[in-house]
């Protein structure tokens, strides 16, 4: 490792160490984070539901980077997932909330699952809010920090077959580009990253095929570079290419062409 690497790592423990939260953290792109935030030394909180693989993960970061890990398995859809959150993190000098958990779905808005879709909701919405609100008050009196939230592309415009997991993202990019404006005065650091396709349990979840996607280790990496740096961040070239693409059209026409887009990946054989 370089002299200037170490000075760089150095630079992003100070302003967001010594402690980072993950949810999602055990598998696709929030495991992809942990373990890029793990190589920059920060220590971290492991959140998911499945503890052996939140402990596999742990087990392998502690033995490659020499951090320390806790793991915390628990549904953030649940109500009260904050306070299993609290027990662990309040004793902690947390500077990071990477929150990457949620999940999707597709097909016609009136043929799903209203319980599914209530619990997206829960994740996708509520668990954000309410992880937001409480490491961002203690990340404001701190006087350091960041909060990065895992939005999405499709929270640009709306998205038939889609329309609930759309729905959930733009108010995840909406709060995200609110937050950095309100608390770049006090030190945090608020990053709204919107990914495109990406191979993780994702498309199985949502019943989506995807012909085209990235792998998780090249979104992570420029979601950590953009972090202090930027309010929004489209990592990989697949985000940017489908998001650029569709920009000179009228809104209308975007809506037209996602609900398109989304209705042959959720065609199944």
């Amino acid at each position: 490792m370089t002299p200037a690497r170490t000075r760089r790592q150095q630079r992003f423990l100070d302003r967001f160490g010594p402690w980072a939260v993950v949810t999602g953290a055990s598998s696709g792109i929030g495991r992809a984070l942990a373990g890029g935030l793990a190589e920059a030394g920060l220590n971290l909180v492991l959140v998911a539901r499945s503890r052996p693989r939140l402990e596999a993960l742990a087990a392998s970061l502690m033995a490659q980077h020499g951090v320390q890990v806790h793991v915390i398995d628990v549904d953030v859809a649940h109500e009260n997932h904050l306070d299993t959150l609290r027990l662990v993190t309040d004793p902690l000098d947390v500077g990071l909330l990477v929150a990457a958990a949620g999940f999707g779905s597709s097909g016609p808005f009136l043929e799903a699952d209203i319980v599914t879709e209530t619990e997206m909701l829960m994740v996708n919405g509520r668990a954000v809010l309410q992880a937001a609100y409480h490491f961002g008050r203690r990340f404001r009196a701190r006087g350091r920090g960041g909060l990065v939230l895992l939005s999405s592309i499709a929270g640009f415009q709306g998205m038939p077959y889609a329309a609930h997991y759309a729905a959930t993202k733009a108010y995840v990019q909406s709060l995200a580009e609110a937050l950095q404006v309100e608390l770049h005065g006090h030190g945090v650091a608020v990053l709204a990253a919107a990914p495109g396709p990406t191979h993780s349990g994702f498309a199985a979840r949502a019943g989506l095929r995807m012909a085209t996607a990235l792998e998780p280790e090249a979104i992570a990496q420029p979601i950590l570079s953009a972090l202090g740096r930027q309010a929004t961040i489209l990592p990989g070239f697949l985000s940017k290419f489908l998001t650029y693409a569709l920009v000179p059209l009228p809104r209308w026409a975007r809506v037209r062409i996602m609900g398109m887009v989304m209705q042959g990946m959720a065609k199944h054989p």
